[in-house]
């Protein structure tokens, strides 16, 4: 006669399991949605004319600290990701397209003058110098008409969303940025009509 030994499973492994994957489903989401106070980022999708473009303005960006080390010359980077996605029924939503804008200034003490230049993956799109504080304020902070997609990736009548979020540069821990974690979130749904 052979001992044959039976295998039962244990009792709480899957609960286990299931717990685990609840909390790191929590985790996930919180992180997602995260945002700092007073910090507002405004996203406006809009698909026409074969393009998906998207405005967005980031609120109360230049604080008080942030001024302080654009005048003291450090050269300072505001980099915006855009993703144009689709919610699925899987665990993750599908990204259509992404792109990255950063705006960066920099003061230049002899001159008084501010040098402002903005990128869209890496690529310049336009640079120029100012005097102005307040227009180095909407520089870092309002983008129109960015454009993210066109709009032969997308399905009609499906509905899509756009994500943007934005970071700082520098990021030394002895500067206090406006946002916690270095980066705030916006969202805006739409419904792709052809």
């Amino acid at each position: 006669m052979t001992n044959r030994l039976k295998m039962q499973p244990r009792k709480h492994e899957g609960t286990k399991r299931l717990v685990g994957l609840v909390f790191a489903v929590a985790f996930v989401s919180l992180g997602s949605v995260a945002r700092a106070d007073g910090q507002d980022l405004s996203v406006m999708p809009i698909a026409r004319d074969g393009q998906v473009v998207v405005s967005f303005e980031l609120s109360e960006g230049l604080t008080e600290d942030v001024r302080d080390a654009i005048q003291s010359g450090l050269p300072t980077t505001f980099s915006y990701e855009l993703e144009l996605r689709r919610s699925t029924a899987t665990w993750f939503d599908r990204t259509i397209a992404a792109v990255t804008m950063t705006a960066t200034v920099r003061f230049d003490n002899l001159t008084r003058r501010y040098q402002m230049s903005r990128t869209l993956d890496g690529r310049v799109e336009d640079a120029r110098p100012t005097e102005d504080q307040d227009a180095v304020r909407r520089w870092m902070t309002r983008f129109e008409h960015v454009p993210l997609s066109t709009t032969s990736a997308l399905e009609a009548d499906g509905e899509y969303y756009v994500r943007v979020r934005a970071h700082t540069q520098p990021r030394n821990t002895w500067f206090f940025w406006p946002w916690g974690h270095d980066w705030v979130l916006g969202r805006a749904k739409f419904t792709f009509i052809p």
